[in-house]
């Protein structure tokens, strides 16, 4: 049986245009002489629609469109993500499903029976999960059909066995020869080489080819990678679909034929080209266009505006350089040089006379008052107002180009250099911005020399660095990688050789600090745990680990 992979990039609510996308698919499927052509966990509704769910005239919308899929459907089997109604007066409304229609008939529609609630998941919350695992008998082979978690249940690629119930032993049981899974699965670094050893444990394991069909493409917060696989009954991989884009692969069930289009490449490039979907699919989908980046002449701003100018193109990409009084001259010129070497169109809008002005307005309430953080915040705040001014006036989206170290610990501004409509680098650590500089300038020598040697400053009072107020970004970086991501406790972590104070005042900054990153803008997700819905701390608490909070 000759199988067809259709990866695409669903639009969360476009149900129009996501069943053209199917239909295309099956339109090419049958042209290239398949049996069958899988999409994606949700493919007509797009991933995640959260509480969209709670609309009913969304599910009922949706429901309009499988008429198209089932007409394309003759002489051709398909599979697609969709929502069903639970026809049942209890429990949750709804069940995340995977309909098969073969030759214009309704084949199966099969329900999700594991259902995550952790981490970016919330799917508990609107759906009920399935009672059995679904098997259907088409042109020789037995297809066992499952939703993404519903691979999941292996204790060694979870922390605990989640779920009672195991869908894949039960199709073991009912001796299917194929495994087709559907899945939403978002992106972090590593995750295919994970992903890819679970399936290629259950092929092994059950003697089953697995077909795996992931979401690729940028909703919101979450970065869908694609590279979707094929495992035989060896455990081999025998095809895939390329990383971060749409695909189309042909897979042979009988002679093993398919080709492998995912191309592995380093960390570093993988990264960015989930950073360049991300951020391109954001832009699109929320219709914006183009954006504005303010460059400082430091490596965040310049990683920043890189990455906007691969999403959306030169001509489309606005820098803005707003020198101010403690500024180094070779800031602006290195800006300048960055945009040059860009092509794209840069402004100067100096600050001083705006900061002048704030300072004598402020005087009087601020009388005997010394000068402290206050001041240093008000350059960030009226250079945010000036890029929102621009955002506003020319309907830019506004990148914000703080990174993950500085946003962990606090180190940036309300309403100043946080503001933003995206958060590119929010979930990048800094000593990773600097890796992600080095490989784009290996590639495109865009960024000058001076930008990634320079000691990284705010330049917010005289000879300011960054490390006059954090440690150094590799120490900080590796607890930050313990406490956030690993959640590990204190004690833990400086058991790996840190400084035990070092450690808490790490800990406590980041703790303390909650209430900035709930008004920071989306955060592009890249790492196993990101500041945004798959972090969800209490802002006011009364826990403190390891003893009193210290938030000065």
């Amino acid at each position: 049986m000759r199988i067809a992979i259709g990866q695409i990039d669903p639009f969360i609510g476009d149900f129009k245009g996501n069943a053209a996308k199917i239909c295309d698919g099956v339109d090419r499927a049958r042209r290239e002489g398949c049996d069958l052509v899988v999409f994606p966990e949700m493919a007509l509704i797009g991933y995640p629609p959260r509480d969209l769910l709670d609309k009913p005239s969304f599910v009922r919308t949706s429901r309009e469109h499988w008429e198209a899929i089932r007409e394309a459907s003759r002489g051709i089997g398909v599979i697609f993500g969709a929502v069903d109604e639970n026809p049942n007066g209890t429990g949750k409304p709804y069940h995340n499903a995977a309909v098969f229609f073969d030759d214009g008939k309704p084949a199966a529609i099969a329900h999700k029976m594991l259902l995550p609630s952790y981490d970016v998941f919330d799917e508990e919350r609107y759906f009920e999960p399935g009672k059995h695992a679904t098997w259907v008998d088409f042109r020789g082979e037995r297809l066992g059909i499952t939703i993404c978690e519903d691979v999941w249940n292996v204790p060694r690629f979870l922390p605990r066995r989640l779920y009672h119930c195991d869908p894949i032993r039960e199709l073991e049981q009912a001796s299917v020869s194929v495994i087709v899974n559907i899945s939403a699965s978002p992106y972090h670094v590593g995750k295919a080489s994970y992903v890819g050893e679970l399936l290629r444990s259950h092929a092994q394991r059950s003697g089953t080819q697995v077909i795996y069909v992931n979401q690729v493409g940028g909703n919101d917060e979450l970065i869908f990678h694609g590279h979707s696989m094929v495992w035989d009954e060896a455990g081999k991989l025998v095809a895939s679909a390329a990383d971060f884009r749409e695909d189309f692969v042909v897979y042979d069930t009988r002679t093993h034929a398919g080709k492998l289009h995912a191309v592995g490449g380093d960390q570093a490039e993988e990264v960015i080209e989930a950073l360049v979907l991300g951020l391109r699919d954001y832009v699109r989908k929320n219709r914006f266009g183009k954006a504005v980046v303010g460059l400082s002449g430091g490596v965040d701003s310049a990683l920043t505006v890189c990455l906007a100018v691969l999403a959306l193109g030169a001509e489309n990409v606005l820098g803005v350089g707003m020198p101010g009084p403690f500024n180094a001259p070779e800031s602006l010129e290195d800006a300048k040089e960055l945009a040059r070497r860009l092509g794209i169109a840069f402004e100067t809008v100096p600050i001083g006379d705006l900061f002048d002005a704030a300072l004598r307005t402020l005087a009087p309430p601020f009388h005997g008052q010394p000068r402290d953080v206050t001041e240093e915040n008000l350059q960030a705040r009226i250079r945010g107002m000036i890029l929102m001014a621009i955002s506003n006036k020319f309907n830019r989206i506004l990148l914000s180009t703080g990174n993950k170290s500085e946003i962990a610990v606090g180190y940036c501004t309300l309403y100043g250099d946080m503001n933003g409509g995206l958060s590119v680098l929010g979930d990048v650590p800094k000593t990773m911005v600097y890796e992600l500089a080095r490989k784009l300038n290996a590639q495109h020598d865009w960024i000058p020399e001076r930008t990634l040697v320079r000691a990284p400053s705010a330049e917010l009072r005289p000879d300011q660095t960054d490390q006059d107020t954090l440690p150094p970004y590799e120490v900080l970086d590796a607890i930050l990688a313990d406490y956030v991501e690993k959640r590990l406790p204190a004690e833990e972590i400086a058991s790996h050789g840190w400084d035990a104070a070092l450690v808490k005042w790490v800990t406590d900054r980041v703790d303390c600090n909650e209430y900035k990153r709930w008004q920071a803008p989306p955060i592009l997700r890249v790492t196993t745990k990101a500041f945004g819905m798959g972090r969800r701390n209490p802002i006011a608490h009364g826990y403190r680990e390891g003893g009193a909070r210290q938030c000065s």
